[in-house]
């Protein structure tokens, strides 16, 4: 499988390359406030507004840095695809502020194991691999957002809809 990998204070994470969208360069992202921390704000993305996780501060607590290898990686946002309703529904997109996401790499999927640690407040860190260059670790999209927090950036209906 095809993995983007990218880098947090020098560990290296993996998105399965059939989970993006599309990997944009550094933009502007709107603040919006009243949400968590971590959820930078969002990008206009063809007209639609995109909300945007800043992975580093989800992670580490610290905001995404501005270097060169900063990118917005636009994702599917497939949470609720188990939801036989939600598979007519044009797919929404979640864009990523991921630093050091430059390159890609093949890795098989036997490869990841538990890392045997638990992770409840880090749902989204998945199993690791092992390579020349040491350990990465699966990181899964559809686990990012808790409830309460697709709630806030995914209302139904929208809540701009029927307001006075």
């Amino acid at each position: 499988m095809l993995f983007l990998v990218f880098e947090l204070d020098g560990e290296r994470y993996a998105l399965d390359a059939r989970e993006i969208a599309h990997v944009l360069p550094l933009a502007p992202v709107r603040a919006f406030p009243g949400t968590p921390a971590y959820i930078a704000g969002v990008i206009d993305y063809e007209g639609a507004p995109v909300p945007v996780v800043d992975l580093p501060m989800l992670a580490l607590g610290r905001p995404a840095r501005t270097l060169m290898s900063t990118r917005l990686v636009l994702v599917y946002d497939r949470a609720d695809a188990a939801d036989p309703a939600s598979s007519h529904a044009p797919p929404r997109h979640l864009a990523l502020l991921l630093e050091s996401a430059t390159r890609t790499q093949s890795i098989a999927p036997e490869r990841f194991a538990e890392g045997g640690i638990a992770t409840p407040e880090a749902r989204w860190l998945g199993p690791v691999a092992r390579d020349e260059r040491g350990f990465v670790q699966w990181v899964k999209v559809a686990q990012l957002l808790d409830a309460r927090v697709r709630a806030l950036l995914f209302p139904d209906p929208p809540s701009w809809q029927g307001a006075p």
